[in-house]
């Protein structure tokens, strides 16, 4: 099913986390694509990338959090908003580690506030996308991840991501809500202010001329999906939400090209010409599966996605970002 070309033209958007790093990009695509946007904001960040960029003030702001439900019902009625896309969260594995209790207030509560406010509002609410993760899966003997497999995530951050795509499907499957879930791996970007990190942390390392750092044991494999190819993901599930074979359904979202953490700082460190300095191998990762990759092979046949960006494309678009990122010293 292809959607009109206009499918966003005034369509009332209500995007949380829209401060993040995919938040950023999401709102910014549907504003250039007509739509009116709605973002619950927790606290202005004017190093982000929505800020930055000058939309902020294209959109309409609602300060709060996700954790208190008159908060988001107000968004939603507010603003008649016929669209959803779940985005905020507690996206931080060691954090979370540090501080389960805010990171299952802000992932669970959050998620359930948002879907039971939209339940509220059936005359309004149209199309609910919930951002979740690979993470969500939790450890599988067999890889890659595919959305049969049973979510079983055992260390914070993966219950945290587990139980809200779990509550997703239970308002489809209870209420009929139309939701669906989508997966990604490891998502990067220009705008991910978070330098623990890989890539945000090694290319500010290399811009500075300092030894990348390296929790882990740098042999953990992941998928890396380019932010933009993310947006792309989220809009296409919305677009086609009337579709029986999208609606009530998880996706994964992935390149399908897995590589270490050395594999990654090592193309970085080429892309930027400072294959002379060394990255630091730290081996302090705690709470971490070791492996994790997904198919998308689903997205591909029901969706038509594919990724557009290569490793190299992504990356090479990213340094630049933050190669202008600290050039203005906004470190």
């Amino acid at each position: 099913m292809t959607p009109p070309v206009n499918f966003w033209k005034e369509k009332r958007v209500l995007v949380t986390g829209a401060t993040g790093l995919v938040g950023s990009w999401v709102t910014k695509d549907l504003v250039d694509r007509g739509a009116m946007l709605v973002a619950l904001v927790m606290d202005a960040d004017p190093y982000s990338e929505l800020y930055r960029s000058g939309y902020i003030q294209r959109i309409h702001v609602i300060n709060g959090r996700l954790e208190d439900f008159g908060t988001v019902e107000r968004a939603i009625v507010a603003h008649e908003c016929d669209t959803v896309i779940h985005l905020g969260a507690q996206a931080i594995v060691s954090v979370a580690q540090r501080s389960p209790l805010a990171t299952f207030e802000a992932n669970v509560r959050g998620t359930w506030n948002t879907l039971e406010a939209c339940r509220l509002h059936p005359d309004l609410v149209k199309r609910v996308v919930v951002a979740s993760s690979d993470k969500a899966y939790g450890e599988h003997p067999e890889l890659p991840y595919t959305e049969e497999m049973p979510l079983q995530g055992r260390q914070p951050y993966e219950v945290s991501k587990s139980c809200a795509d779990l509550i997703a499907q239970s308002y489809f499957h209870t209420y009929g809500l139309p939701v669906t879930v989508a997966r990604c791996g490891n998502i990067y970007g220009g705008g991910d202010l978070n330098w623990t990190r890989i890539v945000p942390g090694t290319i500010r390392s290399l811009y500075c001329g300092e030894s990348p750092l390296i929790r882990s044991d740098g042999r953990y494999i992941r998928d890396y999906i380019y932010v933009k190819d993310v947006c792309r993901a989220y809009l296409s599930l919305a677009e086609q939400m009337t579709s029986p074979e999208v609606c009530g359904q998880s996706f994964n979202f992935s390149p399908e090209s897995q590589v270490t953490v050395l594999e990654i700082v090592d193309k970085i460190r080429q892309l930027m010409k400072c294959e002379h300095i060394q990255p630091t191998v730290l081996n302090q990762a705690k709470g971490e599966i070791r492996n994790q990759y997904l198919s998308s092979e689903k997205a591909q046949q029901v969706l038509q996605w594919l990724p557009s960006y290569s490793l190299d494309r992504g990356l090479v678009e990213t340094i630049g970002w933050y190669t202008k990122f600290l050039a203005e010293g906004l470190s």
